[in-house]
Parts: C-alpha cells; sequence; structure tokens
C-alpha cells in the first residue's frame, strides 16, 4: 500500500485498494462484502466456510463491514427455539456512493486546509 498520495497519484489501483483505503478495511473484510454481495445473506459460520477462515475471523470482518455501514445483520428465529443471525451486504451502488462521497469529503477537508498552508506552516 502507498505512504504518500504522489505514490497512490503515480499508482496502478484497483478498485478493491480504494475501498479498502477510503473505508479503513482489510482484504478479508472486501472478500466477505464479495461473497455476501454474490451469494446473500448467510451466518457468520457459513461465510468462515466459504472464505475457509475460522467463524471468529468471519465474525471480526463482519464486525468491520457493519462498522462502516457494508453490512446489516437481521436476528432470526428458530422455531424450536432460539436466534441466529444473518447478514446481509449492502448492493455495490450503495458502496460506490459511500466511497464517492468520503473522497468528497476528505477533498474539501484537505482543500481547507491548503488554501491557508502558506500561512500555518511558518507558526
Amino acid at each position: 500500500m502507498p505512504r504518500s498520495i504522489p505514490e497512490m497519484i503515480r499508482g496502478n489501483f484497483k478498485c478493491d485498494d480504494i475501498a479498502k483505503c477510503i473505508l479503513g478495511l482489510k482484504t478479508i473484510d472486501i472478500d466477505a462484502y464479495k461473497v455476501l454481495v454474490i451469494k446473500g445473506p448467510m451466518t457468520a459460520e457459513s461465510l468462515g466456510e466459504i472464505l475457509t477462515r475460522e467463524r471468529s475471523t468471519a465474525y471480526r470482518s463482519l464486525q468491520n463491514l457493519m462498522t462502516s455501514g457494508l453490512v446489516h445483520r437481521e436476528t432470526k428465529t428458530i422455531t424450536e427455539g432460539g436466534y441466529y443471525y444473518e447478514y446481509k451486504a449492502l448492493e455495490p451502488a450503495k458502496l460506490k456512493e459511500m466511497v464517492e462521497g468520503n473522497i468528497d469529503d476528505w477533498y474539501n477537508k484537505m482543500k481547507k486546509i491548503a488554501a491557508n498552508i502558506d500561512k500555518e506552516i511558518m507558526k
């Protein structure tokens, strides 16, 4: 992963890289999101099996995805008693809106700071 803006500008980035950077996600989180989009809602255990990871690893990725707003969970009731959670991904078009919104917010903030950099840097 690049360490500076010039490095990013010169780099050859993919959508996964941008989503990870802008939303603060890891590769496993992006992989989990893709599985949920393609296969539909599922439990952490099922997701772990598909990703060939432990359920706890899948659960941590799901927590990261929920924190970023890309996944939500629904409580499902078992007829014999009890419940379980099923996780559902936000549609990719909404992911695109989130990433673009975060980029716009970041750009506006940086532009504001840069407007006074000539005065502020000398303080």
